[in-house]
């Protein structure tokens, strides 16, 4: 009976927990998921959809128990190119297929690979994404009157230019009203959440002193419905599908990306580990459902994650709670949203593009010149002035030839003296060379490899011992190099031995050319004996 009651207490009190914390990130998510949507060039009712379907089933099947998924800032270029270029129908069916690349993930386990795409390519289209959310913002941040979105930043960049002359003097008062909150809050109040007072401050200063005189979201998309959204499935053709799969790949993998960063700044602050293949499903299951009922893509939040688990979340229940949450408060205060300046959203879109683009370590990075320094611009300048679908790939491409670059100075060949041993048959002298290979021998540094022992062939005996111990990789290419160089030289009148393989490098040698060519012995003093023998 005791433990019965020691169970139920603590069930009720990850209850309570739970409570408020879905509660607490319900009332960070609403006015994030209405900003995120009106800059993806949707209305913002669909992104408070999208915070409550997608919310409630991550929360219910991904693979972190505090993961909070929603509308974020980082799908904003894509979404609003594809808005632009094929309209919002297509941006519903573009969003199902990325939902099933991410289901399609989950079943190849690629979870566990997205962990190793390199910081610099993450830090450059994160901080990317930071500067075209901000910029994006400044038409709305200075009240601008008829600003026509664009596909590219240096068009979005001459629009708001050329209609400077439009400003609104009214809409920079309430932006800054809107800044100076969200500055202010954390530092006078810091358990209040700053983004929904930062949202509400300067709205009630529009109503009550500026009422008529700024773009609303009711002038600007009719309010947001006071009702459930309703059942829709977009008409999938081959020819979309032709047309949409690049833009809805480049949702799901940066949805991966995003939502298992999240799992894992999440598992930094409770101490517990994500499943990263299983959170890929859930993210998956719930980008396909979500576009049925007029939901944008969605993917794991960090900053509404971290939130719910400052906020004391205990299970996942709190992710369900807080997609409650947002529904009551569609369904009960909707029609309130029409009052809500745009100038008002403006400085809380500036406030998440600051938090999200990591100038301290771009700025560290930068310093290095080296290659990450180089795959750090290219990455971002691509992802502003291209898109992510170009910028991601491009940079993953040039880490790679960075990592290549690296690691091919990691072999060193040490030439160890000429030995002159005394046969004990007919006494005369056997010359002998010895090269001790350490590091990776592949496809970066089998080049080097070729040329380091060719250079040093000349005025050398014929006899030469490959001492291969602290060789800690050899792939198909190094394997294909080295059987091809003992083949030339030995044609030329050398005579090659390997020794010190280990039990992997046994393997290799046995499976590929080099035992035809080569005898194989497993330390240095084998191959010495050997060589007496001659």
């Amino acid at each position: 009976m005791f433990s019965r009651n020691r169970l139920n207490g603590f069930q009720v009190e990850n209850i309570r927990k739970d409570f408020i914390s879905g509660i607490t990130v319900g009332i960070v998510a609403i006015p994030l998921g209405m900003a995120f949507a009106m800059a993806s060039g949707v209305k913002p009712e669909y992104g408070i959809y999208t915070t409550i379907i997608a919310g409630l089933i991550v929360s219910l099947l991904g693979g972190s128990r505090f993961q909070i998924a929603g509308p974020t800032g980082a799908f904003i270029p894509i979404l609003l190119a594809i808005v632009l270029q094929y309209g919002y129908e297509n941006l519903l069916i573009a969003g199902f297929m990325a939902g099933f690349f991410l289901v399609l993930m989950s079943f190849l386990r690629i979870g566990n690979l997205i962990h190793y795409i390199p910081r610099s390519v993450t830090i450059g289209f994160t901080t990317g994404i930071a500067v075209i959310i901000f910029t994006g913002q400044l038409g709305n941040f200075f009240g601008l009157h008829a600003l026509e979105k664009k596909e590219y930043f240096h068009e979005n960049m001459l629009e708001i230019f050329q209609h400077l002359p439009t400003l609104n003097p009214y809409g920079l008062l309430i932006a800054g009203i809107g800044i100076a909150t969200i500055v202010l809050i954390p530092k006078i109040a810091p358990r209040i959440p700053v983004l929904l007072v930062g949202l509400l401050v300067p709205t009630f200063v529009s109503v009550f002193f500026f009422s008529h005189q700024l773009d609303t979201i009711g002038t600007v998309f009719g309010g947001i419905s006071q009702s459930l959204p309703g059942f829709h499935f977009p008409d999938i053709t081959w020819a979309k599908i032709n047309h949409l799969w690049g833009p809805a790949f480049a949702i799901a993998g940066l949805g991966a990306i995003e939502s298992l960063l999240s799992a894992v700044v999440a598992d930094g602050m409770t101490n517990e580990r994500h499943h990263s293949n299983r959170e890929l499903f859930g993210q998956g299951i719930a980008n396909m459902i979500t576009p049925l009922f007029g939901g944008i893509p969605a993917t794991g939040a960090i900053a509404r994650t971290a939130t719910n688990i400052k906020a004391g979340a205990a299970t996942r229940l709190s992710g369900v709670i807080h997609s409650i949450f947002v529904l009551l408060t569609l369904l009960l205060l909707a029609p309130y949203a029409s009052y809500i300046p745009l100038a008002a959203m403006a400085p809380i879109l500036m406030y998440v593009a600051w938090n999200m683009s990591q100038v301290k370590t771009f700025k560290e990075l930068l310093k290095r010149k080296s290659g990450d320094s180089l795959v750090l611009v290219v990455t971002f300048l691509l992802t502003i002035f291209v898109n992510l679908t170009i910028a991601i790939p491009i940079g993953l491409i040039l880490a790679v030839f960075s990592f290549v670059k690296k690691k091919s100075k990691l072999l060193h060949i040490q030439q160890e003296e000429t030995y002159r041993q005394n046969s004990t048959e007919d006494g005369h002298f056997i010359h002998y060379k010895i090269f001790t290979l350490k590091g990776p021998l592949f496809f970066g540094t089998a080049q080097a490899f070729e040329y380091s022992i060719t250079e040093k062939l000349e005025n050398i005996p014929k006899t030469l011992i490959f001492n291969m111990a602290d060789v800690s990789l050899i792939d198909a290419t190094g394997e294909e190099k080295l059987t091809s160089f003992v083949t030339e030289v030995q044609q030329n009148g050398y005579t090659v031995f390997i020794t010190g393989l280990p039990e992997w490098g046994k393997e290799v040698f046995q499976q590929s050319g080099l035992k035809e060519v080569t005898t194989c012995f497993p330390d240095v003093e084998s191959a010495k004996n050997a060589i007496l023998s001659l």
